[in-house]
């Protein structure tokens, strides 16, 4: 985008003496009255029964084609035809339409719009291109704020195209409807406002030039290298080739001025989630994306791998929980995304635009955070996750107890999804269910995992993830433990990790007996530690657990006693958000570090080589252990 030049608010450029001979007849003849009416020659309303199928009927003009969904919102008048990022209207014009319908020396249009989403190069109506040194055509629209006219003429810049961009006066309010006329008379510009004149200028004079490829868009700021979709509504346009005077352009507002008068009304709305996006079980080709709307609706991702989000997936069906799988997708690459839910009431419920990224290949290094316990403590997770976005995991492990009782929703909607969003909006999580989950409905409805969705598997990069639910049977024999059994001795991953929300060993003061009273202490979950059987046998790297809320990582453990090496580390990262916990006054064997407060882990994977990080509520590290792989003989 150039710098064309900005006229803004009732400034007057001087007029250009040389052509008043020349140009008076047409002023005096190429006028709208605002009694004579003459038909337009090209108008378009926006309401059902002018649509079959994606084709747009034109009441006078060519008929236009709508790219993406088409839906509509009521009002007392009649209908008006909802635009967002994937959606817009082109009119294709041949050889006949351009030569009956382009204006050339003078113009009006007249149109019923609304923003819902204001942006810098918002477009209602017009042709357009702006590459480089090329500036031509016409396009009403908006900024960020107004609305504006921008406007190519021969007349300018000695016949070579400077645009010049024509800027109301009155800030328009989100969702209210508007009557916006632009006026060109070959010699001035105006821009009129429900019915008032809001700015005008003499920058531009001559004939309109236009570029060579002459399809009018409607809904949109659209050139060869630039796509700027209207979020907002449009009621009617209409075009005429002559230019009309001001008596005209108020009466045209007047007929239908009670739509000004109507209550703002959002047709797209941020706020209209119970629970905003966020990633489910991400693969190399895959990535599901969730949420919650206030009220049963579509469901609709679109995605791409640049902002415009060219791409769009559906869901068939009306529903609160909304849940989408993108598939096809390249392996590590970065898609960017947003949502989009139809209510039954008209509104359309919109994302801004995020990002995501496939799951790496297997030879390149990655990273990614481990949570515990976050409880009923949104405010504390969303510090920890804005902290381990910073640090840009590829995905997120969750080691139980999201919420502090499963069965009641509003934990849900306003204790975990709030606290993770900064994170789970970006990267998928993977968790594993804890006590305070009380295996609710709510859970398995948030989230989208493989097999039971209370046990299941998953390989990222060079490392297999065994996710298990300490809360359910899983002494040897039970069908967990036997599942588990089985996905171990068929991996071959380069590292293995196991993860469920009960400690097999554990420091804790009173968890497993007070240690403040008696030394008696099993010092972990016995069911639990069962599962140590499994570990030894098929050589697991890391156990995470949460459960007590704090954090401890222990020496490799094999057997029941503490190695130097070729064990299982056994760490709890419970400090997320619950009621923070102490360590008893002994140390047990297994401990090599052990500390009180809130935390998150960051795991960094290059091929044989393991970091783990550990971080505190103000971001600083506390500890840090290197794991090494040996190198295969040559």
């Amino acid at each position: 985008m150039v710098n064309p030049k900005l006229i803004s608010g009732r400034e007057f450029v001087g007029m250009r003496s040389r052509l008043v001979s020349v140009l008076l007849p047409l002023l005096l003849t190429a006028v709208v009255s605002a009694h004579e009416g003459p038909d337009p020659v090209g108008r378009w309303e926006f309401k059902r029964q002018q649509f079959d199928g994606s084709k747009l009927k034109a009441i006078n003009g060519p008929d236009g084609e709508v790219r993406g969904p088409i839906r509509f919102q009521s009002d007392p008048l009649g209908e008006s035809m909802v635009f967002g990022p994937g959606t817009s209207c082109v009119l294709s014009l041949d050889k006949n339409h351009v030569d009956s319908i382009l204006p050339k020396a003078s113009f009006t249009v007249s149109a019923w719009v609304a923003v819902d989403q204001p942006q810098k190069w918002g477009g209602f109506f017009g042709t357009i291109e702006d590459n480089g040194d090329s500036e031509r055509g016409w396009l009403l629209g908006h900024n960020e704020t107004v609305f504006t006219l921008i406007l190519s003429t021969s007349g300018a810049d000695d016949g070579n195209g400077c645009q010049t961009i024509l800027c109301g006066t009155t800030p328009f309010e989100k969702g209210r409807m508007y009557h916006v006329t632009a006026v060109f008379d070959g010699m001035t510009t105006e821009l009129y406002v429900n019915g008032q004149r809001e700015a005008f200028t003499s920058e531009q004079w001559g004939t309109i030039l236009y570029p060579e490829a002459s399809d009018l868009v409607i809904g949109g700021f659209k050139d060869q290298n630039e796509d700027h979709r209207l979020s907002g509504r449009i009621k009617e346009i209409k075009l005429f080739d002559l230019a009309a005077r001001e008596p005209w352009v108020r009466q045209e507002f007047e007929h239908q001025a009670t739509l000004a008068s109507l209550e703002a009304r959002l047709t797209r709305d941020e706020k209209g989630f119970a629970v905003e996006p966020y990633l489910q079980f991400g693969t190399q080709t895959t990535m599901t994306i969730m949420w919650r709307t206030e009220a049963a609706g579509t469901s609709t991702v679109r995605f791409g791998e640049t902002a415009e989000c060219d791409r769009e997936m559906t869901v068939e069906g009306k529903s609160e929980i909304h849940e989408v799988c993108l598939s096809d997708l390249t392996p590590e690459t970065q898609y960017f995304y947003l949502t989009e839910s139809a209510l039954d009431d008209g509104t359309l419920v919109e994302s801004p635009v995020y990002t995501f990224s496939t799951a790496v290949l297997k030879e390149t290094p990655f990273a990614f955070a481990v949570f515990g316990d976050t409880q009923k403590n949104p405010t504390v997770s969303a510090r920890l996750a804005t902290m381990a976005w910073a640090q840009r995991p590829s995905f997120l492990v969750h080691v139980g107890d999201l919420v502090d009782k499963g069965t009641v929703d509003s934990h849900w909607t306003e204790h975990f999804f709030p606290g993770m969003k900064p994170v789970a909006q970006r990267v998928p999580f993977y968790p594993v269910l804890g006590n305070h989950e009380q295996n609710a409905t709510n859970y398995f409805d948030y989230m989208s995992l493989p097999d039971k969705e209370y046990c299941y598997q998953f390989t990222y990069g060079n490392t297999q993830f065994f996710m298990i639910d300490s809360n359910r049977n899983i002494e040897p024999g039970s069908e967990q433990y036997e599942w588990l059994r089985t996905q171990l001795a068929a991996s071959t991953a380069t590292w293995k990790i196991a993860c469920h929300h009960h400690p097999p060993y554990s420091s804790d003061e009173d968890d497993y007996g007070d240690l403040w009273k008696v030394n008696k202490s099993s010092r972990g979950d016995l069911r639990a530690r069962a599962l140590s059987a499994l570990y030894d046998e098929y050589k697991v790297d890391i156990v995470w657990s949460g459960h007590i809320h704090s954090y401890e990582r222990t020496w490799p453990v094999r057997s029941g006693a503490a190695v130097e090496r070729n064990g299982t580390i056994y760490m709890i990262t419970g400090g997320a958000g619950g009621g923070l916990e102490t360590a008893g006054p002994f140390r047990p064997f297994f401990q090599n570090n052990v500390r009180h407060g809130h935390h998150y882990c960051m795991v960094m994977v290059n091929g044989g080589t393991m970091e783990i990080k550990a971080f505190d509520l103000e971001g600083r590290l506390f500890d840090t252990v290197t794991l090494q792989k040996p190198k295969a003989s040559p």
